[in-house]
């Protein structure tokens, strides 16, 4: 449970930046408790769209893996976060990415600081 808890407060905080970086990732709410709310709540749908999703999309694409000496990647990790924009949509969460290539740099963003989160946060590992 601690691990789920740490995932969707890194998850919250890498969304969180690169909604604060990048203009075309956008999130809208009335007052801050309600942008708090919808943040965590699509932090909830990346994580479980990274979880049920992208394991089976890595392997199907494992020779592109290869091909590309990782990059895809990248694509991968956009696709997560369109898929989590169109979701929210369909939720009715005010989140959301415009285009494929805003997708990428936040992609991108959000694994960087999704990974430094993760690092300076504890888990369950200990």
């Amino acid at each position: 449970m601690k691990n789920f808890v740490v995932k969707t407060i890194a998850n919250s905080a890498a969304l969180a930046v690169a909604i604060w970086l990048l203009d075309k990732i956008t999130l809208t709410g009335d007052s801050t408790p309600r942008k708090v709310l919808t943040l965590v709540l699509v932090a909830l749908v990346f994580g479980v769209v990274n979880f049920l999703v992208k394991p089976i999309v890595k392997v199907l694409t494992f020779p592109l893996f290869i091909l590309t000496l990782g990059l895809i990647t990248l694509v991968i990790n956009a696709l997560m976060l369109l898929l989590t924009s169109w979701l929210a949509d369909k939720l009715e969460l005010s989140f959301h990415v415009d285009g494929f290539w805003t997708a990428v740099l936040g992609g991108l963003i959000i694994s960087i600081v999704s990974w430094a989160m993760n690092v300076v946060l504890p888990d369950d590992k200990n």
